[in-house]
């Protein structure tokens, strides 16, 4: 058995934004917290353009000066066109109240930025770790750890945080993994030089295309504050693996079949490789367990198309720092209603929205010249993250969506 070397209050797997809000949260109230990250920051990463309802969670946690300050684009909403159709939803004017504007970040710079607050509030961080295996004690929980270089080790903690995103380690190593009831797709993705001088397209919002005639292919284009953008393409798995070209091939392929994206993009040079990501949607059993609990991706990832995972991940931080304090604190929290319902509301609404984006519902909504201005403010709280608002009626009954639709079409 590995050698251990050392004990903390709390561990946490990955340093990505669930990681690092959870660990500076915990170190705001004075525990002592191990990161283990398997990368060295900055890296790469999709899920760049923020919601609204994240700045809060930012500011509780105490680290929304340092975003603030690195001068990321400013972001106050999001655009939708199908073929040459258009419409916007406005954050400042939604249902809910709280934060109206966001940013659209480079993950890279914003991952490395909360994983450096972190530190400053005395979170130890090591990078090139790979965490090979848990062990749950009666006393404590521990983890094996095979570094980069050098001989695997253990450390051990009162509690541990599965911050890992799509690494998913918890849930493949206690075996908690369950099927996504969401259809299986594949993004292609890439940042550009995005060379935008086309009056229709407002960079303060991030722009959502349907293709014209397939209404399950969708993209993003995603405005930088340095003249670049993240652009990416949502395809049903089975179109990806008919088509035989080259991935950046692909990608302009289908950028150039977008109506007014294809314009939008005329001048756009494609400078950096373009990236996959495939059977992203993923579910688990529990979101919690025997002094253990999964943050944001590790627990479950729904679709990329309203970017609402770096907000469920952050939720999910807030909520487990809080309910981990209080379990440390002898008060012997109810994980299942202080942690995994609270949290699978905001989920739960963000997947009926989902299911009706690829089914037709939704897009028949936000294309629809007769929604009225408040039903326009309850969808625009809902894209704005603010998921967990049960005053809105979809968030309390989110399958009005379907009444709604009807209405529209009619």
């Amino acid at each position: 058995m590995a050698e251990l070397q050392g004990r903390y209050d709390v561990i946490v797997i990955g340093a990505g934004p669930s990681g690092s809000v959870a660990a500076t949260s915990l170190a705001n109230y004075g525990y002592r917290v191990l990161v283990l990250e398997q990368q060295h920051f900055p890296r790469f990463s999709i899920g760049e353009s923020l919601l609204p309802q994240s700045m809060e969670f930012l500011e509780q946690a105490g680290m929304l000066q340092a975003v603030v300050e690195v001068g990321f684009q400013y972001k106050n909403g999001a655009a939708f066109c199908r073929g040459h159709e258009y419409d916007y939803f406005d954050f400042r004017q939604k249902f809910s109240e709280g934060w109206g504007t966001t940013f659209q970040v480079q993950r890279g710079r914003f991952d490395k930025t909360l994983a450096d607050v972190a530190e400053q509030r005395g979170v130890e961080i090591r990078y090139g770790q790979v965490v090979t295996a848990v062990d749950q004690c009666a006393s404590d929980i521990a983890v094996e750890v095979q570094p980069e270089q050098g001989d695997a080790y253990r450390v051990s903690a009162d509690f541990l945080l599965d911050g890992s995103g799509f690494g998913r380690v918890l849930p493949r190593l206690l075996n908690l993994e369950k099927a996504s009831q969401l259809g299986t797709r594949i993004a292609l993705f890439t940042h550009i030089e995005d060379n935008i001088s086309d009056k229709r397209f407002d960079r303060n919002k991030i722009l959502i295309t349907v293709h014209p005639e397939n209404p399950e292919i969708w993209y993003w284009l995603i405005p930088f504050s340095d003249g670049r953008a993240s652009v990416g393409v949502v395809l049903p798995r089975s179109l990806y693996d008919d088509v035989s070209m080259g991935q950046q091939a692909t990608l302009q392929r289908y950028i150039g079949e977008g109506g007014m994206l294809s314009e939008i993009l005329a001048n756009a040079v494609f400078d950096t490789p373009v990236r996959t990501l495939g059977g992203y949607s993923c579910d688990v059993n529990s979101l919690y367990g025997e002094r253990f609990a999964l943050l944001g991706n590790a627990g479950e990832f729904l679709d990329p198309v309203f970017s609402s995972g770096v907000t469920i991940a952050l939720k999910s931080a807030t909520l487990a720092a809080a309910t981990v304090h209080r379990q440390l604190q002898g008060l012997e929290p109810d994980w299942q209603n202080e942690y995994a319902a609270p949290l699978k509301t905001g989920i739960d609404t963000f997947r009926v929205f989902v299911e009706g984006w690829y089914d037709g519902r939704l897009q028949d909504v936000i294309f629809a010249d007769n929604k009225g201005d408040a039903i326009k403010a309850m969808i625009s709280s809902i894209l704005a993250g603010y998921a967990w608002d049960t005053r809105n009626p979809y968030v309390r009954e989110p399958n009005r969506l379907t009444t709604l639709a009807e209405l529209c079409r009619a």
